[in-house]
């Protein structure tokens, strides 16, 4: 399962979830979470104006806050590691994707 990100991607196959960013004039770079190791997930569903995000939220770790400000407002970081931020268009893949992780987190006993 893939979701299709702003300068970026989820992926989520056999436990694992792999998010991949590229910055503007970098390489991507790829980060890869067990899903044993999410303590919780967060969507937060884009609008038509304003991008949404994912995010993986892991054991004694803090989640990364949301931006304030108009281009940016109400989104993690483009440095945190374990969220991607995600367009209108791919809400629907996204929440396909939350609902995948939890119920794998589920199975797992969590």
């Amino acid at each position: 399962m893939e979701v299709r990100g702003v300068q970026g991607s989820i992926h989520f196959d056999d436990g694992w979830i792999t998010i991949v960013k590229k910055a503007f004039g970098e390489r991507p770079v790829e980060h890869r979470i067990s899903v044993r190791d999410v303590s919780g997930t967060t969507f937060k569903p884009a609008t038509r104006l304003f991008h949404g995000y994912v995010q993986f939220l892991l054991p004694g770790a803090l989640a990364a806050p949301e931006k304030k400000g108009l281009v940016l407002g109400g989104r993690p970081p483009q440095d945190d590691r374990n969220s991607l931020s995600i367009p209108y268009r791919s809400n629907d893949t996204a929440a396909k994707l939350v609902a995948a992780v939890e119920e794998a987190r589920g199975r797992l006993g969590r």
